[in-house]
């Protein structure tokens, strides 16, 4: 073994270091239920009020590029922090709006008593390009004039994204001198890494007085009278031109940020139904989407989630590209993209990189530049690129867009090199991780705690470990290249990946199909061993077409058993393993986008009713969401009447492949599928859950043309009508 193909495989889970990784569970987000935006690489987490509290372990702040550019950020009246009357986010996520009122407050300074609700103060606040930009409408409804104190103070500690959540440094690096001048203030921290990261706060009209760490506004105001104050906070100061007028810039910013999020919105089809619930929810989703993309110099990439994951992660991108393939294929084409344009091409142990392998996670932060944490360019999952290969054989058979596929085949074909020399470390025919450093990631797959791969008797299982459904995408992968091969007039490697593909089938079935637990194991251990617990992966196999048909109705079947399914969902681990907890990250609790895979993995082998069962369950789950939301995850435990689901304490909300969850499941119930070369919508066997009778999808691209559709119930069944067509495009049904 050279010294370029070294792994760690003696070591047990339970001597893992992955766990400084790991979220820290001190604080629940869900407690909070925090207010977030987005834009490009910042975010904010808000309280209700809008504020930013600091104190041990708040996940709050607005960040940009994994570092914490304002810890603090708290309004006050008088002294006292007003009541809030309501709190909201727009539709479309391009601004928080926050009312807030007066408490009783009392005489001071030869004032009178003002008595509770009678200052309106609204704050409005959105994200644009590295800055957040707020308008606070202060208002008077008392009857006389009052004269009002309103302090902003700030603070900002600059800690890495990765502190934040827990982890703990020997080392920090220095605060600079805070500044400030009549109208801002401007805080500033020399990393370890030598880079100066600023923050700078510009405040109009002019307060009464600025410190290093507040702004007062000392305010008179008649019966009915209005006075607006602004607040911009620039994340990159020296990127940033000081308009002049920050009422301008405001109304500016804001336009421009509607309108990117309005362009995004109108190029990807749209969702309609009978059900007005599911309509807030699925509007949700799709402006959830919407903010999470980023513009790269490649196209559209949707970042993972806010707030832990707000950067670009390999598998998360791709598995909600395939999500939204239908509906916006844009999406598939930034992520291919900026993937390939960042294939390794080296080997690096500290970031488990080999030669054709992609991305799993790219961070910005100062313990990232360090090496203090080994996330700055890091490779380790074994999954993103098969499924890269994957995705590119869905976005062909989606757009027919040779052209893309054909400039992306070196990556292609450096990703199958990758396969076939590393991925496969024992020539056993199945791909297999380990990582190369203490410091790397445990597990590998998407489900990557510590403890999530085992045995029956809840014992860890010894790495290099072959995941059921990293075998799936393989194949995937194999087959989606000899279809991109033929496509592109290379028929002699389509035929070598078509019987890649084939011999693979034949050796996984007989390695991962146990008949006892009438599903395929988990895994394999370094042993060679089955792990033979019952969990989601079965359903990703199903997804990628792996699995033999003879097969599939038992596959569902334990999917779909009670241990599995939860009734909201399909449980990552089933409730009668060993190792189940419902409260675990991996062991027991509900994705919604693991239940999207599985979905479409069992509408791929025709079962509807089952996926209908899913969706139903992952709408019930919405309903009790704050937003409509569907979180990163929820708690395994099983439905109850009159009960909503069991949040889960740390849970990104919103997260990409989340949001994308109900759009994925649409498709399956539908049994939707585009194919551009035939100019052809179908919908095979379509089905709709109890609680739609109505979908209507605008803006169906195929070929050239476009397509409006609407399905709807009947006694009979359900019935597709085209309500709009453009030729030379038709809907086709297949009973």
């Amino acid at each position: 073994m050279t010294e370029a193909l070294k792994f760690e495989s003696a070591r047990t889970a339970q001597e893992a270091t992955q766990g400084d990784f790991d979220v820290a569970a001190t604080v629940s987000l869900e407690e909070r239920r925090p207010r977030t935006l987005k834009h490009g690489d910042t975010f904010g987490v808000f309280d209700h009020n809008g504020d930013i509290l600091d104190g041990p372990d708040s996940p709050e702040g607005l960040f940009h590029r994994d570092t914490r550019r304002l810890s603090r950020l708290v309004l006050t009246l008088a002294g006292k922090r007003p009541m809030l009357l309501s709190s909201t986010l727009r539709d479309d996520n391009a601004a928080l709006t926050c009312d807030l009122t007066n408490p009783d407050l009392e005489a001071a300074g030869g004032r009178r008593p003002l008595d509770h609700d009678l200052i309106h103060l609204r704050r409005s606040r959105f994200l644009w390009k590295a800055s957040a930009y707020e308008r606070i409408t202060v208002r008077n409804f008392d009857t006389e004039p009052v004269e009002l104190s309103i302090e902003i103070s700030f603070a900002a500690d600059f800690a890495d994204l990765f502190e934040v959540r827990g982890s703990k440094r020997q080392r920090r690096g220095a605060m600079q001198a805070p500044r400030a001048t009549a109208d801002e203030a401007t805080l500033a921290y020399t990393g370890l890494d030598g880079v100066v990261r600023t923050t700078r706060l510009r405040f109009a009209p002019a307060p009464t007085r600025v410190s290093t760490n507040a702004a007062v506004f000392r305010l008179t105001l008649q019966p009915g009278e209005t006075q607006p104050l602004f607040l911009q906070i620039d994340c990159e100061p020296e990127a940033v031109e000081a308009a002049p007028d920050l009422r301008r810039g405001f109304l500016v910013a804001m336009r421009n940020a509607r309108r990117a999020l309005q362009l995004s919105a109108s190029r990807a089809a749209s969702v309609a139904t009978s059900n007005d619930i599911f309509n807030e929810g699925v509007r949700r989703s799709a402006s959830d989407l919407c903010m999470l993309m980023t513009e790269t110099p490649e196209g559209l990439y949707p970042y993972a989630g806010v707030p832990w994951f707000s950067t670009v992660f390999g598998r998360d991108a791709i598995i909600t590209a395939l999500e939204t393939l239908w509906m916006d294929p844009r999406i598939a084409k930034g992520v291919l993209r900026h993937l390939a344009a960042n294939q390794a091409t080296a080997f690096d142990a500290a970031a488990d990189s080999e030669p054709g392998k992609i991305l799993h996670e790219v961070r910005y932060g100062e313990m990232a530049e360090l090496g203090e944490v080994p996330f700055r360019r890091y490779y380790g999952s074994i999954d993103s690129t098969p499924l890269f290969v994957m995705l590119a054989g869905a976005y062909l058979a989606r757009t027919d867009d040779a052209a893309t596929v054909e400039a992306l085949w070196p990556a292609l074909t450096a990703a199958l090199d990758w396969i076939d020399r590393h991925g496969d470390r024992d020539g056993d025919g199945f791909v297999e991780y380990g990582r190369r450093t203490e410091q790397g990631l445990l597990n590998q797959g998407w489900k990557d705690s510590q403890d999530s791969i085992s045995h029956a008797d809840g014992s860890l299982a010894r790495g290099p470990i072959a995941l059921a459904e990293v075998q799936a995408y393989v194949y995937a992968a194999w087959l989606a290249a000899a279809e991109i091969a033929e496509r592109l007039g290379r028929s002699d490697q389509s035929l070598s990946f078509r019987s890649r593909a084939e011999t693979l089938r034949a050796r996984f079935d007989q390695a991962f199909w146990d008949d006892d637990l009438g599903t395929y194991v988990l895994a394999l251990d370094g042993d060679k061993r089955p792990c033979r617990v019952k969990s989601s992966n079965a359903g990703h196999v199903l997804f990628a077409g792996l699995a033999l048909p003879e097969r599939a109705a038992r596959v569902a079947a334990a999917l779909m058993s009670s241990a599995s399914f939860s009734g909201w969902g399909v449980r990552t681990l089933a409730a009668d393993e060993k190792r189940y907890n419902p409260m675990s990250y991996h062991n027991g609790s509900v994705w919604p986008h693991d239940n999207a895979l599985v979905a479409a993995g069992l509408s791929r082998y025709g079962f509807r009713e089952e996926p209908a069962r899913l969706f139903e369950g992952m709408f019930a789950a919405s309903v009790y969401m704050d937003l409509r939301r569907l979180p990163e995850l929820f708690c395994g435990f099983s439905r109850r009447r009159g009960r909503g689901p069991t949040s889960y304490p740390v849970a990104c909300s919103p997260q990409a492949w989340a949001a994308a969850t109900p759009l994925s499941l649409l498709q399956s119930c539908l049994g939707l599928s585009l194919r551009p070369r035939l100019e052809e919508v179908v919908f095979e066997r379509p089905k709709l859950p109890e609680f739609l009778d109505q979908i209507v999808l605008r803006n169906l691209v195929v070929g050239e043309a476009r397509v409006d559709v609407a399905v709807r119930r009947t006694n009979g069944g359900v019935v597709v009508e085209t309500i709009a067509r453009e030729e030379p495009a038709r809907v086709l049904v297949i009973s």
